[in-house]
């Protein structure tokens, strides 16, 4: 799995000029699966993620996590984050999970947060989304496992 994280201020997905999903204080988590992903990655970068010291304190240091500000999630899923771009002009998308298995692991990644009692908005699988936000920091980390 590789998931972009941004911190954000609010953020929003919007398919078709209807708003999906949107939330205020939290992460923004872009998510792309490959065919090697399983139950196993969901669950290490779900208790990553939830632990992750990238709220700042009174004095301005990063040392609070999501579960810690009571902070949502915004997920969107991403298979264009597996594009590999080494060879010729067109991304080559073959390390992306096919859509039936990835779409099993995104949900399942987006109840484990739920289970937590995070609130998590999504887009919609496979859609083609607008995704709006506004990056607190701004901070962005790449996750891979």
């Amino acid at each position: 799995m590789r998931i972009i994280l941004q911190r954000s201020k609010e953020a929003s997905v919007t398919i078709n000029q209807e708003k999906v999903g949107s939330i205020s204080h939290g992460l923004v988590l872009l998510v792309g699966i490959t065919h090697e992903d399983s139950l196993k990655e969901v669950d290490y970068l779900v208790d990553k993620i939830l632990n992750l010291r990238i709220f700042e304190d009174e004095q301005g240091k990063m040392n609070h996590s999501l579960l810690d500000t009571g902070g949502a999630i915004l997920s969107v899923s991403q298979f264009t984050l597996y594009g590999d771009t080494r060879k010729g002009r067109r991304p080559s998308f073959t390390e992306a999970a096919k859509p039936d298995v990835a779409s099993d692991l995104y949900n399942s990644f987006n109840e484990r947060f739920k289970e937590k009692g995070v609130q998590v908005e999504t887009g919609r699988f496979g859609a083609d989304m607008d995704v709006e936000l506004i990056n607190d920091g701004p901070v962005t980390l790449i996750l891979e496992k």
